[in-house]
């Protein structure tokens, strides 16, 4: 258990009987005071940029398709990604950002395939849509942004739980899991190593953690990754990392100079620095769940 990076005071976010809260709030207005972008070719051994996904999506030689997993009568729709290898492979979990099922959050899937991983991206606003639809049949993101802002904690996990099952039970999945998530899924993340105690690695980018209260019941240690531009968000670090140690529990943090909030979909931004910590923070992602799901 380590801290590399401390900051200052704390913020309380998603409680068990609370509706989930919006560790994305103030993303917009924080993009808006972004620095121009940079433009720089596609590394490969990264996930691709929001710009890129889509590019990068259609030109993957790997196996991917939706699946609909039934969670009490509704089906969610699930981005499954396998990889190419001849063993049996750990189940990542890909938790969404508070705007839904984008296509950079598929590439993100793909590429954590590509390393080696079977990776799942649930829809969690499936069937809330029109016509019981999911993301994509949302006219606006402040749409989506709404319904995602609906969901409570035993929403989120009703469908985690459910996909995280359908998942471990593929012919080609080694019986380990872990999370991933983005900015409200990055929360979410952190949430679901307190209520699901069969999780084996959780990692959080740019979101807060649950209320302190529950960091007890932490079974999956826990990897955070953080904007040092981001104060709404990396404030909550230093209190974490004591919180988290006075429970017992492992947690480790990086906090990256100049990155914004998001650096890992906006890694044009920022003058580089949102790609620096893009750079740093994936290898050590895949470093760690690989770790933890032996």
């Amino acid at each position: 258990m380590r801290s590399l990076v401390l900051t200052c005071s704390f913020a309380l976010a998603l409680t068990g009987t609370a509706r989930a809260q919006d560790p994305h709030a103030g993303h917009a207005s924080e993009q808006a005071a972004a620095q121009a972008p940079v433009t720089a070719e596609r590394n490969p051994k990264l996930p691709a940029g929001e710009d890129q996904a889509k590019a990068a999506l259609n030109t993957s030689p790997r196996h991917g398709e939706y699946v609909d997993v039934p969670v009490q009568g509704v089906p969610v729709r699930t981005w499954v990604v396998y990889p190419e290898r001849k063993d049996k492979a750990p189940v990542v979990i890909v938790i969404h950002e508070i705007f839904g099922l984008s296509d950079w959050i598929r590439g993100v899937a793909d590429q954590l395939a590509a390393e080696g991983f079977i990776a799942v991206a649930p829809d969690l606003i499936s069937g809330r849509g029109p016509n019981g639809g999911g993301t994509d049949s949302v006219a606006t993101r402040d749409d989506v942004v709404k319904l995602v802002r609906e969901l409570t904690p035993a929403d989120v996990d009703a469908s985690l739980n459910a996909v995280r099952t359908w998942a471990l039970a593929q012919p080609s999945a080694n019986g380990k899991s872990a999370t991933v998530g983005f900015c409200w899924g990055g929360g979410t993340s952190f949430r679901y190593a307190t209520s699901q105690p069969a999780l084996n690695a959780a990692v959080v980018y740019y979101g807060t953690a649950p209320d302190a209260s529950t960091f007890g019941a932490a079974h999956a240690p826990v990897l955070g990754f953080y904007g040092g531009d981001d104060a709404r968000v990396t404030s909550t670090v230093a209190p974490t990392d004591t919180a988290m140690k006075a429970a017992g529990k492992s947690y480790e943090s990086h906090v990256f100079d100049g990155a914004g909030h998001g650096f890992l979909r906006a890694q044009a931004d920022r003058n580089g620095a949102n790609m620096r910590a893009t750079e740093q923070a994936w290898p050590r992602t895949l470093e760690f769940i690989r770790q933890n799901t032996k």
